[in-house]
């Protein structure tokens, strides 16, 4: 039996310490000794008592002198499996290359801010702040998780922050008006010419482009809902479905004149268009608001290549998309920029951020805010001269 600092008991397997935290021992069927501390008695009998009755009835039993290295085999294949698969691969390439090489090995009990810290600043010389961005998330995520399991006491990172900026304005690549108009030009003749139209009237992800099937098109009310993905994954050579990517990303987008006649066209002409036999495939991926199992089949889709007769990879379209730039004379942008141009003419219409996080399908307005949203030296002209109109003299 310990004993507190007066010297009264405290129970079998728990001591006061001499900077008063409490500590709790307790020893699993496997003979293995797990200690923690807590900053008053009571929690610290709960934590041997639920301890106790995990690893008596086999419950999943997390101890609390893990590694850090043990702790994220744990957590990653057990607490995030709900993340879209880009998620994932992103926190365990930036585990292996940046967190891994610091900390791995620790305790995840003795790990401090300074450790936290110095993996941000092995970073600064040769990455990209987005990839910085990226670690600073995964370390805190996975520490977080920590902490609310009871596994830490105190999330190591806090009032830890990373100094290089995640992307500079003059890397957001978006298209001015003219630029825009001068890029659809180039582009009319060309067999993705609908694809490039419909994001930057849809703000569509390319993902979510590729993935649309006619089910998810409602011509009566002139509605498109977002409600899955398609992708190519080169290293293992197949297609692959999933969900949007957040929980946020499932919405509907209502259609405006010109994307409604695209998709119409498109519906019209669809019996004459070559269809591989790899489309006869239905690929099954989890939805992320039911957990259950869903279904695209491929033959449904909306757009697939002319001469193929399958799906245009996410690549080839970014690679089709510098030539049509080259042809109109314009600066090289991939496809992610015609969602960005989508956003910015948006704002410039005058339309509320909030409605076009929505549209966007944002979790926060502040990515909207940040990531997507531009003051153009034309429309800071546009408004300087409604000013001068409006002026009182």
């Amino acid at each position: 039996m310990g004993k507190n600092l007066k010297g009264k008991e405290c129970g079998k397997g728990i001591h006061q310490r001499k900077d008063g935290l409490y500590s709790a021992r307790f020893v699993d069927r496997f003979g293995k000794r797990h200690e923690k501390y807590f900053q008053t008695l009571p929690e610290a009998r709960n934590w041997i008592e639920d301890s106790k009755y995990a690893d008596k009835h086999d419950d999943v039993f997390v101890p609390t002198d893990m590694t850090v290295d043990e702790w994220f085999n744990f957590w990653i294949e057990n607490t995030v499996g709900d993340l879209a698969p880009n998620t994932l691969r992103n926190y365990r390439e930036r585990y292996k290359h940046n967190i891994k090489p610091v900390m791995g090995k620790m305790l995840i009990s003795n790990v401090k801010p300074m450790h936290c810290k110095k993996v941000l600043l092995d970073m600064d010389a040769n990455y990209a702040g987005s990839t910085i961005r990226q670690t600073y998330i995964a370390m805190g995520t996975m520490f977080k998780a920590a902490k609310m399991n009871d596994v830490i006491a105190k999330h190591p990172m806090d009032g830890v922050r990373y100094s290089k900026p995640v992307r500079a304005k003059d890397d957001i690549k978006f298209f001015t008006r003219e630029e825009q108009s001068k890029f659809l030009e180039a582009a009319r003749k060309s067999h993705n010419y609908e694809q490039y139209a419909l994001i930057l009237e849809t703000g569509l992800r390319t993902g979510e482009l590729i993935g649309l099937t006619w089910d998810a098109i409602d011509f009566e009310h002139r509605m498109l809902t977002v409600n899955k993905a398609l992708e190519f994954r080169h290293a293992q050579q197949f297609w692959r479905a999933g969900p949007p990517k957040t929980q946020q990303s499932y919405r509907t987008i209502p259609l405006t004149d010109r994307a409604y006649d695209i998709f119409k066209k498109l519906w019209d002409n669809r019996h004459e268009r070559y269809e591989s036999p790899a489309l006869s495939e239905t690929l099954e991926y989890v939805d992320r608001r039911t957990g259950m199992m869903a279904k695209l089949v491929m033959r449904d889709l909306v757009f697939i290549n002319w001469r193929t007769g399958q799906p245009n990879k996410n690549s080839s379209y970014d690679t089709h998309l510098y030539k049509l730039c080259d042809k109109a004379g314009i600066k090289r942008v991939c496809m992610h920029a015609l969602r960005h141009t989508y956003a910015t003419r948006a704002i410039e219409s005058g339309m509320p951020p909030k409605i076009l996080q929505t549209l966007l399908g944002h979790a926060s307005i502040k990515t909207t805010m940040d990531r997507y949203v531009h003051v153009t030296d034309e429309s800071m002209n546009q408004a300087m001269i409604q000013f001068q109109q409006d002026a009182v003299y």
